[in-house]
């Protein structure tokens, strides 16, 4: 109560009390519900928490508080209706009230400014899940996060926000006690890394990569939360295209899923194979306007489009293959735990494999090469055992270029034992230039640093005596020209390449082609020159080890299994796709399924069709050989279609083929 006096000018003095405004009890409630849900989704950092910080979710526009001293009993009326709902509704912009609320409360729009002092009292928790590694939605975390204090009439900043948040979850995943990188598995994805745009903001800040975002209109469609895409206004509406997965079984803490196609979505397969067939690309992009989100319509055109250096196009169709997959995941099958697996022999689960393959090539090339580590890991989680598409052969090479030497060691040391990682020339040669990354580390002492440049050292020695072969084409490749006691000398001269075995020249064809340019660094070459000197006088003075390795190449590598093969037609490295051997070459590779397994588990089969010889269980059709040049199935050239010739990689050579041109201006059109 106040007690106030006016005076009427005629000296008489009149008083009288008055009552404060204060806020109801009800609405305090209210607002400690809002603050408690918001500090609960920054926590968990969901796709959705980032959605509401960013302010693209329905109801999360400005709220200006100066409006609550004007009428507390009508706003809570109106909150309380709101907040049934679950949206609060922002308040009208044309009205005299707001007008009044921003001579009140200028500069207050951020919501997140009314409960900062909670935020920042926030008391630390225990983390009550134990094994926490091993959930998918659950994260572990030690503290709340503290927000930034934040200056009067600054206003709110958002990327500082997000900056800080991240900070706090990657302390808290480090310190918290069943939230350590030791205690995850080696294989382990995190759902943050699998967004480009985390990795983005870490080389050219929040604002840059998220400024384009912000500007959007609220009349957007709003799509489920995923965690590989992010669906895109320009893509058709999502109908569900009959792709389920369900759960076959669970044993030794495995469960083992499948994709299932219904039967309509079968019926649009065997139209797909008939436009595959049919050579004619603009037969697919017809197929993509009914069914715009069949799997391999979208994959076969993505590979077409690339072709033609159309790489935004080509990475759009990937991009919403994989949304169309994410959508009919099972409720507990899980992209980071480590322990959902994809049988690669049944053909629906191929086309996974196949779309997080293409994406997280895309990722690399748009230089991203952290977030493509973690899709890597991914699709080796799938199927670690049988590894259908050789990660391994991949894994080191995208380790190195994001700069996680840690994780690299780590997986040959877990590894090497069951696996015989060092037999592979690519892990053999990259965990010895991981030590030497690591011993430049300016944190290490310098006892630390010699240790590691001993261990570097003699791993590289010991790969170049098992692969001799590998130096000069990795020199050429670097543009460095040896000298004569080393291009002279028998062990790395051009009788080390001749002598070798086909599956070794494969790999090594393939290492090199690769990883080439992380030897071209200055410090990296006087490091392996130096070397490959102790190499050569460890060779001159007859030490044993060279015979034993030499005898040890001439046992091993005498074929290479089927999902290298495969690894080498995905990778299109041309010195690799030479080096394949003949019963691979002669035969057609389809883009959608190359080299299927000759073992494969068909659930379904093409009515009136039988399968073409020595594909394996795939189909025939529209396809390119390993070195990427098209083959014309057997149908008859139809009239009217446009002659071109394609190059021959890796020679001069070129081959015709009748293939028609298409068009991709309406894929992306609104279905209305």
């Amino acid at each position: 109560m106040t007690r106030s006096c006016v005076s009427n000018g005629n000296g008489n003095v009149k008083c009288f009390k008055r009552k404060n405004k204060t806020l109801p009890k009800s609405f305090v409630l209210l607002l400690s519900i809002v603050v408690a849900r918001q500090l609960l989704s920054l926590l968990t950092m969901s796709s959705r928490a980032l959605r509401r910080l960013r302010g693209k979710q329905r109801g999360q526009e400005a709220i200006d508080i100066g409006g609550l001293l004007a009428d507390p009993n009508e706003e809570v009326a109106d909150l309380e209706e709101e907040a049934q709902d679950g949206v609060l509704q922002p308040v009208a912009k044309n009205s005299r009230k707001s007008s009044k609320k921003n001579k009140t409360q200028k500069n207050v729009n951020n919501i997140y400014e009314l409960v900062k002092y909670l935020a920042s009292n926030a008391s630390r928790k225990k983390c009550s899940f134990e094994n926490c590694q091993f959930y998918t939605n659950v994260s572990c975390y030690s503290y709340l996060p503290t927000f930034p204090q934040q200056e009067e009439g600054v206003g709110d900043d958002l990327d500082a926000l997000l900056e800080t948040i991240e900070k706090t979850n990657g302390l808290s995943h480090q310190s918290g006690p069943c939230g350590t990188s030791d205690n995850r598995p080696v294989l382990y994805v995190e759902h943050r890394n699998l967004n480009p745009e985390t990795e983005l903001k870490r080389y050219f800040g929040a604002r840059a990569v998220l400024g384009d975002q912000r500007a959007r209109t609220r009349q957007r469609q709003f799509h489920r939360s995923t965690w590989m895409t992010a669906p895109k206004d320009t893509w058709p509406r999502f109908s569900r295209p009959g792709i389920s997965m369900s759960l076959q079984e669970s044993r030794e803490g495995l469960q083992y899923f499948t994709f299932v196609h219904n039967r309509d979505y079968q019926q649009v397969q065997f139209k797909f194979l008939d436009a595959v067939e049919s050579m004619d690309p603009n037969n697919i992009v017809a197929l993509l306007q009914l069914n715009p989100y069949h799997v391999d319509s979208l994959l076969q055109l993505s590979d077409v489009c690339r072709i033609q250096e159309d790489q935004e196009m080509a990475r759009d169709l990937v991009e919403r293959a994989l949304y169309s997959f994410e959508c009919a995941f099972h409720p507990v099958f899980s992209l980071t735990s480590g322990t959902s697996r994809l049988d690669y022999l049944r053909p629906e689960n191929r086309a996974f494999y196949l779309a997080l393959y293409k994406h997280m090539m895309f990722l690399e090339k748009r230089g991203c090469p952290r977030t493509a580590l973690e899709y890597c890991k991914l699709i080796l989680s799938l199927d670690p055992e049988n590894d259908p598409l050789c990660m391994l052969l991949m894994v080191d090479f995208l380790s190195l270029r994001s700069r996680e030497y840690t994780f690299l060691i780590r997986l040959y040391e877990e590894w090497e034992g069951h696996r015989n990682l060092s037999q592979l020339p690519n892990f053999a040669l990259s965990v010895a230039l991981s030590y030497y990354h690591q011993s430049l580390q300016d944190e290490l002492t310098p006892e630390e640093c010699a240790r590691l440049k001993q261990k570097a050292d003699d791993l590289l020695q010991d790969a170049l005596i098992m692969f001799p072969g590998v130096l000069m084409p990795l020199l050429d490749l670097c543009a460095v020209q040896p000298d004569s006691a080393v291009s002279s000398h028998s062990f790395f001269g051009p009788k080390s390449q001749i002598w070798q075995p086909p599956a070794l020249n494969e790999l090594l064809s393939l290492y090199v082609g690769r990883c080439h340019i992380l030897w071209k660094e200055g410090r990296v070459l006087l490091w392996l020159e130096g070397n490959v000197r102790e190499v050569l006088r460890r060779v001159d003075s007859k030490d044993p080890l060279v015979e034993d390795y030499e005898n040890k190449r001439k046992i091993r590598y005498q074929s290479a299994p089927r999902n290298i093969h495969r690894h080498v037609i995905l990778s299109e490295i041309k010195g690799a796709t030479a080096a394949l051997p003949l019963e691979v070459t002669t035969q057609p590779v389809m883009g959608f399924d190359p080299l299927p397994p000759l073992d494969s588990v068909i659930s379904y089969t093409r009515p009136n069709s039988e399968p073409e010889p020595n594909t394996a269980q795939g189909w025939r059709g529209w396809g390119h050989t390993p070195d990427r040049t098209p083959v014309c199935c057997k149908a008859p050239p139809q009239a009217g279609l446009e002659p071109q010739t394609h190059q021959r990689a890796g020679t001069g050579q070129t081959c015709c083929a009748t293939v028609p041109p298409f068009h991709t201006k309406h894929i992306n059109k609104k279905r209305k």
